[in-house]
């Protein structure tokens, strides 16, 4: 099995969350447990950092590993979603998975992947930490998928739990009020190990402190703590930066220290290919992906364009099915000028269902390249145009990074 056979093995055989939703989530950990079993893996000489919560995992991730690559590690990360390529997911030091060793894992492992008949997720999570041990890594970042309490992910036995924060979303698994969701995402807390909270929250903050409290973990609130370091002019990085510093420091090792937290911070885009959260893609005019997908990434969102000068502001905007749609737009700035379309899977949002969350006609395409030239027909140097709402529309406008 060559890798082109082999990934389109892997995502078009398993189940599939991002491409097929709940019905592709399987919760529980018998699965996961069974193939990490089967694949004998010793993983208890790696530093395992587990980092949850709504929004922010990513960029925490990446700030993360920026900083212990500049600490002298080597550092693996396995993340979520992927945006143009499925080997982004599994990286050691910014490098993505070999092919080879996909190709070779998926021929040796095929059988019991079937007979266990693990997802698309848990594949993934299992070839990762098989990775990690052949590239013999320091460190290793881990994201949680969805929740916490029944990710695959949650088999691990981390040195930090990190949870960013908590706002809705994924309501029809984890629960429609912020306590159910934080109750979720605090499964992943541990036994005598310490969890980092991003943001303090009363409607929350309590539901960390009592399930800490009954495991004998300590609980740090970053949010407690001003950090010197905030080298964004974006609200919510200098958030995960200031995170991600007290992470560093509940790390207790020397290596890591206000030197490398500096350098890895400036060097992100250079360690890490960060992609996807406000990511300007040209100027003149000024194009901007961004890969808010519920309330709280759409707030954000909303927060940075306000401080920005242009003269018409545009938005091509693509969701999927569940989202509230005419809420999300309600954040926006009044006077844009918004087309939607859908991307090519069918969880994605068609016309009908946008247009009866809108409840008013409105600009659709279903192709996106077609929509996006258009508006860059009509764009002038100083107009803004942000695509937004869903991580695989980038594929689909820009093809490969």
């Amino acid at each position: 099995m060559n890798y082109k056979q082999a990934e389109n093995w892997i995502l078009n055989r398993l189940p599939f969350y991002q491409f097929q939703g709940s019905k592709a989530y399987k919760p529980g950990l018998d699965n996961i447990r069974s193939f990490v079993e089967h694949l004998n893996l010793n993983i208890k000489d790696i530093k395992l950092i587990h980092i949850g919560g709504t929004n922010g995992k990513g960029s925490t991730c990446a700030y993360l590993s920026s900083i212990i690559q500049e600490s002298g590690y080597k550092v693996g990360t396995f993340t979520s979603p992927h945006f143009f390529d499925y080997r982004e997911r599994i990286k050691v030091n910014n490098n993505k998975i070999e092919k080879g060793f996909i190709s070779k894992f998926i021929s040796t492992y095929r059988d019991i992947i079937e007979k266990l008949e693990l997802t698309f997720f848990e594949l993934s999570f299992g070839m990762s930490l098989c990775y990690y041990i052949e590239k013999n890594v320091d460190y290793a970042v881990i994201e949680v998928g969805l929740g916490g309490r029944l990710d695959a992910t949650n088999i691990i036995n981390p040195i930090l739990s990190v949870i960013t924060n908590i706002s809705y979303d994924h309501t029809e698994i984890l629960g429609n009020t912020l306590e159910k969701i934080a109750l979720e995402k605090a499964g992943i807390i541990k036994k005598n190990t310490k969890v980092i909270i991003g943001e303090r929250d009363k409607s929350t903050e309590n539901v960390f402190i009592e399930i800490a409290n009954k495991k004998f973990s300590e609980i740090i609130f970053a949010s407690d703590y001003k950090s010197k370091f905030e080298y964004s002019d974006i609200e919510y990085f200098n958030k995960n930066i200031n995170t991600v510093v007290q992470i560093c420091k509940n790390l207790n090792d020397k290596k890591i220290n206000e030197n490398s937290i500096e350098k890895g911070i400036l060097n992100i885009n250079v360690n890490t290919d960060f992609y996807g959260r406000w990511t300007i893609l040209n100027d003149n005019p000024k194009i901007i992906f961004d890969c808010a997908h519920n309330e709280s990434g759409f707030i954000h969102l909303s927060k940075h364009l306000s401080l920005l000068k242009y003269d018409k502001l545009f938005f091509i905007l693509s969701f999927v099915k569940g989202k509230n749609v005419k809420k999300l737009v309600s954040y926006l700035p009044a006077k844009s000028i918004i087309y939607f379309t859908s991307s090519n899977m069918s969880r994605s949002m068609d016309h009908d269902e946008i247009e009866e969350s809108m409840g008013e006609n409105i600009n659709f395409d279903i192709n996106p390249s077609r929509i996006y030239s258009n508006i860059l027909s009509q764009a002038s140097p100083n107009d803004l145009i942000v695509i937004t709402g869903s991580n695989y529309i980038a594929k689909e406008i820009f093809h490969e990074k």
